[in-house]
């Protein structure tokens, strides 16, 4: 393979720029123009225009800001061409000449963010039906492609393109305002926020697909976003539950893959390069979450995060107390993936012969027919067992449903160490 010549270096650098900001670009397009539909078209537009001039003039400084500054002086010409006409909106475009360069401040950053927490609730309004809330705010907010999306919700990539397709048509319909919420609003619309922060954070710490294991500018963006979320609702109880989990969850990045990018499993962590600083700041939110009420299931899958952070080797897990704790969280939420984390807790706790008779029982759940961890869960069961013949069948099988390739790869590796025990 050839040097990188300057043009693909440069196009390589607007993807991933693309990946890390699209998000704030269509958040502060639609802070503009107030139609979510709308602000995505334009902020493809500048993508395009990236693609077309980066490559020729070089990249810019700020490229974020470039991008969102191409989409809202689209958004202003368009403004202008509809309603030229009226005065206050010719004012507008002028006021906006003037924020709108490419060398943003920090006003305008901290506008940007404002508009961030905008559009999750926007599109997370009650009009739109659950799935079709978090599908939108992941695509729009995350970045993320209709087929990451799928495989988060386990179902098709036609049925989630339909979805936010129709959510979008909706939102225009219905005029809905570009705006943070009432205080009683938010309160209804927070379970469906949380959802989509949550599903987010769990593109980028365990990417569905793609060659990398993890996508860490996801989940510094759930980070902050909960951060965010605390400042606005301090009083509820989840959110605090949340922002402890993701922070928890977070502190392991640093060991979870190794020199090449490989999977690092829990067990075989480093735990020393645990990032301490996290996890102190995530038991101090899991403090508060239990302080303000009843725990939820998202204080609840804290809890068990704090489990593996405070033992400082694996023996040390507490497992009673975490298959304890997912048999509260399986009786508040009922999930087959949560009886699926259950059993793996349940086989540390009480043998593999128990946590693999309950996870025979999802075998025939159609939810799980294509969830990869369902049959590495298994074939790490029998391996356990001494049962090698079973367990590379297994691995073989979530190799072939993985969709990520550092999943697959190690899963191969799995099934080839299962195939060398064989007797």
């Amino acid at each position: 393979m050839g040097p990188v010549t300057e043009t693909e270096a440069a196009r390589r650098t607007v993807e991933t720029v693309w990946r890390m900001e699209s998000g704030r670009v269509v958040a502060g397009i639609a802070g503009l123009v107030h139609d979510v539909g709308l602000a995505e078209e334009l902020a493809q537009d500048a993508l395009v225009a990236a693609l077309e001039q980066w490559p020729r003039d070089g990249v810019p400084a700020n490229p974020g800001a470039w991008l969102t500054a191409v989409g809202k002086r689209r958004a202003i010409d368009l403004i202008r061409r509809r309603q030229t006409q009226q005065r206050t909106l010719a004012e507008l475009g002028r006021d906006l000449d003037e924020q709108v360069t490419v060398d943003f401040d920090a006003a305008v950053e901290e506008r940007i963010d404002d508009d961030l927490l905008r559009l999750i609730f926007v599109a997370c309004h009650p009009i739109l039906s659950p799935i079709a809330r978090a599908a939108l705010t992941l695509r729009l907010l995350g970045g993320l492609t209709v087929g990451e999306i799928a495989r988060a919700f386990l179902t098709s990539e036609s049925t989630i393109g339909q979805r936010i397709t129709r959510a979008k048509q909706t939102l225009a319909t219905a005029h809905i305002p570009f705006e943070v919420p009432t205080a009683a609003e938010r309160a209804e619309r927070v379970d469906s926020v949380l959802e989509v922060i949550y599903l987010i954070f769990n593109e980028g710490y365990a990417a569905t697909a793609g060659d990398d294991w993890m996508r860490p500018e996801l989940t510094r963006e759930a980070l902050r976003l909960a951060r965010v979320l605390q400042g606005l609702m301090p009083d509820e109880a989840e959110v605090h539950g949340l922002a402890a989990l993701l922070q928890i969850q977070a502190s392991r990045i640093p060991a979870r893959t190794g020199p090449d990018g490989e999977p690092v499993l829990l067990d075989d962590q480093d735990r020393a390069r645990w990032d301490r600083l996290l996890i102190s700041r995530g038991l101090a939110a899991l403090d508060r979450a239990r302080a303000l009420g009843d725990p939820g299931p998202y204080t609840l899958q804290a809890a068990i995060a704090a489990c593996h952070a405070r033992a400082r080797t694996p023996a040390e897990t507490d497992w009673p107390r975490i298959a304890a704790l997912y048999a509260d969280l399986a009786a508040l939420v009922p999930s087959p993936v949560i009886e699926l984390n259950r059993a793996v807790a349940v086989a540390r706790a009480d043998g593999p012969a128990a946590g693999l008779a309950l996870a025979r029982e999802l075998a025939d759940e159609p939810s799980l027919a294509a969830y990869h961890l369902l049959p590495s869960v298994l074939g790490d069961l029998l391996v356990r067992l001494g049962r090698h013949r079973e367990a590379r069948a297994e691995f073989e099988r979530a190799a072939e449903l993985a969709g990520n390739e550092r999943d697959r790869a190690l899963l191969r590796d799995r099934a080839a160490e299962c195939f060398s025990k064989e007797s």
